[in-house]
Order: structure tokens, then C-alpha cells, then sequence
């Protein structure tokens, strides 16, 4: 992939958070006549060109849809596959994470993993707390109507034990208990694949998100995409419901 660099380097413009459903795996792999699990190994060089991209660029969060809670439905091999892969980057990328500063953290219903895995995830988010470059955010058995009801549950719980009136309930008080608590909202969504549909991935925190939908696959979306979305969104007005100014 090419390295094309910003247009625009005014870090007041650049986006601090950025999140992305990462499309199209499947259908690269099935146009080259190679099995899915061939898309979803190209597609983790792309990670690695995101996580390059928004590092050089100043962005401070930067959020993956890795695997839905939807996700559970597909095939049995393919699941197995896809948490094998999972389980060796884990356990590859880590050390490379940590070295450049980057702190690792994973949203998602981790009851759902197997306890390998949730194992690897706490060993690498242990290792990286202290980092204080990029947060790299992978969203893994992850729902965004199931973050909402989670908080609902674990802020009635509070009222049921008389911790919290009901009347002390504000947008904050949701957003503190969502899995992305003290994480600010994303600014910008990117989509590959042409697909125009967020996939309740983070259905809360994309109130005043600009999203942004783009034609290449997953796998072909590098550093170059990366930074022309960037330089798209900075030329964008967010007015958060005002007038324009």
C-alpha cells in the first residue's frame, strides 16, 4: 500500500478518536478464490497500517470492530479460525504495541471468549496501562444495544440498592457505565467495502460521529486510505446541532 501523508496537519482539525468496521475480508478472499480465513490474515496487515497511520497523524483512539456479537451466528470453522488468529496476534503484536507506546484495550462480552483468550487479552491490557501514546480499542463479542443494556442494568442496580436516585440519571451517568467508559466519543466512523451501515457498533457513543463509507475492502484499505479519510473529515463542519458558524 501506499503512504500518502495528511494534506492538512492542524492537530486542532484531526480527529481524536477514530473507530472502524472493518468490511470486507470475506468477499477479498472469494474474488481470489482463496478460503475467508486467507482475508481475515491480510486484513490483520491492515490493522497494522491503521495503527501505523493514526499513530503518526496524532490521533489518540482508535477503535476496531473486530468481532461482533452477531458474528457467533457464522459458520463453526470459521469461528474457530477467526479466535485462532485472534489468539496468535494477541500473542505477536503485543510486545510491537507496547513498544510504540500504544495502551491495548478490549470492549465486548468477554463471558463469550474462551478463557485462552480472555487470558491474553488481560495479560496484554495489563502490559500496555501504562502506555501513553495511541489507545488502540478492539471491540471483540461486542454489541452496541448490548453495551446500552448492560449500563441500564448496572445503573438500576444502583437505584434498586439506593446508591442512585432515579433523578440523579443523566447522559453521564450512562456513559460512565458503558465498556467505553473514559474513552471519548469517536469523531469519525470509516466503514470499508461499500457497505452503508453501522451494525450496532456503538450505537451510544456515535451521536454527533461523522461517518464516512468508502468502496475498498478491508484488506486493501492501508496507510494512504487511512490518512485521505483523515484529510476528508478535516474538511468537514461539525456544528453538534447548532447553526453553522
Amino acid at each position: 500500500m501506499s503512504t500518502a501523508s495528511l494534506q492538512t496537519s492542524d492537530p486542532a482539525h484531526l480527529p481524536i478518536h477514530v473507530a472502524v468496521i472493518m468490511d470486507g475480508n470475506g468477499r477479498w478472499a472469494h474474488a481470489r478464490g482463496l478460503p475467508r480465513i486467507e482475508g481475515h490474515r491480510r486484513g490483520a496487515e491492515s490493522v497494522r497500517a491503521a495503527v501505523r497511520a493514526a499513530t503518526q497523524s496524532g490521533v489518540q483512539y482508535l477503535t476496531l470492530f473486530g468481532f461482533s456479537s452477531e458474528n457467533w451466528k457464522r459458520p463453526a470453522d470459521e469461528i474457530r479460525d477467526l479466535m485462532g488468529l485472534l489468539k496468535y496476534y494477541l500473542r505477536k503484536e503485543i510486545a510491537e504495541l507496547h513498544k510504540n507506546n500504544v495502551r491495548f484495550r478490549v470492549i465486548g462480552d468477554r463471558s463469550s471468549l474462551g478463557d485462552d483468550i480472555v487470558a491474553l487479552i488481560e495479560d496484554a491490557e495489563r502490559h500496555t496501562v501504562g502506555n501513553t501514546g495511541l489507545t488502540l480499542v478492539l471491540a471483540l463479542s461486542y454489541g452496541g444495544r448490548g453495551d446500552v443494556t448492560a449500563a441500564v442494568q448496572s445503573i438500576a442496580e444502583r437505584v434498586a440498592d439506593g446508591t442512585l436516585s432515579p433523578s440523579e440519571i443523566d447522559e453521564e451517568t450512562i456513559s460512565d457505565n458503558l465498556s467505553t467508559n473514559g474513552i471519548p466519543d469517536p469523531d469519525l466512523l470509516i466503514r470499508t467495502s461499500g457497505e452503508q451501515r453501522i451494525s450496532n457498533f456503538l450505537l451510544w457513543q456515535m451521536a454527533y460521529t461523522e461517518f464516512m463509507f468508502v468502496d475498498c475492502l478491508w484488506p486493501e484499505f492501508g496507510e494512504a486510505e487511512f490518512n485521505r479519510a483523515l484529510d476528508a473529515f478535516q474538511n468537514r463542519e461539525r456544528r453538534f446541532g447548532a447553526v453553522s458558524g
